[in-house]
């Protein structure tokens, strides 16, 4: 029982950080967040190397700042509504323990904001700089739900602030960098059967003391049932990295012509973390027994104190190592006519980085190394913008995005499957110098099964989570561009 108290309270706590880094319910593969500017949502994120309008391809092809001519600054803000809605099959409690309910709707609202500006130092060399959040997570279940011994609130905030220069090799080739500097911080929680606790580790220990017989063991571990311990890590890092790209025009690009168009490559590197945090056990206080058991109030009380003083549940420092994974897009980008332009995409990520996390704490002792088999995946999306005329542009895009997550492994901390995405955008030109964009996006998720009993595997400790996930994500989207011209 100690190493499944261990693994449950501790290591698939901190696990949960890795797993969460820096995805709200995740809204693009995995936790990555894809939402990056309001311009590139209308479009599903289609061509977005290519593209290279505004100031926010600092992250998406750093060598897009070669056609930025004027200095300009953007600011974005996401507006992202998950919804996440486990539906339950052949669920099972933990020992001694109601089986719960279904924990309601664990997506919660969360709002990402960019930040983006650049200017050209001379006709070959443009800089900039973007400040967004490139990881998010909050999933958030109803106290007392089924799944409460692996997962109640995962909440995760980063940041990335990304300066970048471009070097326009030809005036139809050009290339681009940057340094990425990254943190983020969690916070993840989780209950913990203390009643299982007590059942098969603290009243087995007073029976070989000879303080009680194993029949008055079973009748005090049903006398205090329902206990639950509760658990929460917090942990934070900070990373650097890098980001690179290249991009072609061709067809009087220059000069927007129809038939002009682009192509564009870029590679974001992997970021090395090594997450520093804690975690605390709030333990719950046993019942005091009344009638024919009101004698063995001591032994509880014996018991319970020597499982809080035990030196495996303490509270304390814990790390993980992780390295979080690199990815690389081509897209392109082609004015079709005056009214029509056509964009396509396709990214890759390499998630396998991800195969299995080793939790330690601070003294360096192991707490398990637990399996998670994440996969690369690809990421394939086609957009159209449609020029209604000199002030308004329509956008509309589709997108299908692999998950890394297997129905294995797939953990009620990320609940995530394949998806598809539909979206809308806006684009009015109030003057030469000033635009708004719009967005809005609509993702089914794929029906997600789940067949959980945590880590390590053990339905008496952590129960049985077996069932799917119903979920969907709704963006909304707003952006300003300004230029001085």
């Amino acid at each position: 029982m100690n190493k499944a108290f261990r693994r449950t309270a501790v290591a698939s706590a901190v696990s949960g950080i890795a797993l969460a880094l820096g995805a709200g319910q995740a809204f693009g593969s995995a936790f990555a967040l894809a939402e990056q500017n309001s311009m590139g949502l209308g479009n599903a994120f289609a061509g977005a190397a290519a593209t290279a309008e505004d100031a926010n391809t600092i992250w998406h092809n750093p060598a897009g700042l070669a056609r930025l001519n004027f200095p300009q600054a953007e600011f974005a803000l996401n507006v992202i509504v998950p919804s996440a809605k486990f539906q339950n099959a052949n669920s099972q409690p933990a020992a001694l323990q109601p089986l719960g309910g279904t924990g309601g709707d664990a997506g919660s609202a969360a709002f990402v904001p960019n930040l983006y500006g650049s200017i050209a130092i001379n006709d070959r060399i443009h800089v900039g700089i973007g400040v967004n959040v490139p990881f998010g997570l909050k999933t958030e279940y109803d106290n007392g739900w089924l799944g409460r011994y692996q997962a109640l609130k995962s909440e995760i905030k980063t940041f990335n602030i990304n300066p970048a220069f471009s070097w326009k090799v030809t005036d139809q080739f050009w290339l681009g960098a940057g340094a990425n500097y990254q943190h983020f911080d969690a916070t993840l929680t989780n209950n913990v059967n203390y009643s299982g606790v007590l059942a098969s580790l603290g009243y087995p220990g007073a029976v070989a003391a000879g303080q009680i017989t194993p029949a008055q063991a079973a009748a005090l571990s049903q006398a205090t049932q329902g206990l639950d311990t509760f658990a929460k890590v917090t942990g934070d890092d900070a990373a650097w990295g890098w980001n690179v790209g290249a991009m072609f025009s061709f067809n009087g690009d220059a000069n927007n012509d129809p038939g002009a168009g682009r192509i564009g490559i870029a590679y974001r590197s992997k970021l090395k973390y090594n997450v520093i945090g804690t975690v605390n056990f709030t333990q719950p206080t046993v019942p005091t027994l009344t009638g024919p058991l009101a004698p063995f109030n001591p032994v509880v009380a014996g018991v319970s104190n020597a499982i809080n003083q035990n030196p495996l549940f303490a509270n304390g420092g814990v790390t993980l190592a992780i390295n979080m994974p690199d990815s690389a897009s081509l897209s392109y980008y082609q004015k079709m006519s005056d009214k029509w332009d056509f964009l396509a995409d396709v990214s890759w990520t390499g998630w396998s980085t991800i195969q299995q996390l080793t939790v330690k704490r601070s003294n360096g002792t192991v707490l398990e190394s637990l399996p998670e088999n994440f996969k690369d995946t690809w990421r394939y999306s086609a957009g159209v913008n449609y020029y209604y005329d000199d002030r308004t542009v329509l956008r509309a895009g589709v997108a299908y995005d692999q998950s890394p997550v297997n129905s294995i492994d797939r953990s009620p901390r990320l609940p995530d499957s394949d998806r598809t995405w539909v979206t809308a955008g806006y684009r009015y030109k109030f003057n030469s110098s000033l635009n708004l964009d719009l967005g809005a996006a609509y993702i089914f998720v794929k029906n997600g099964s789940i067949n959980n009993s945590g880590n390590p595997p053990s339905i008496p400790s952590n129960g049985l989570i077996n069932g799917s996930y119903d979920n969907h994500v709704v963006i909304v989207s707003g952006e300003l561009n300004y230029r001085w011209r």
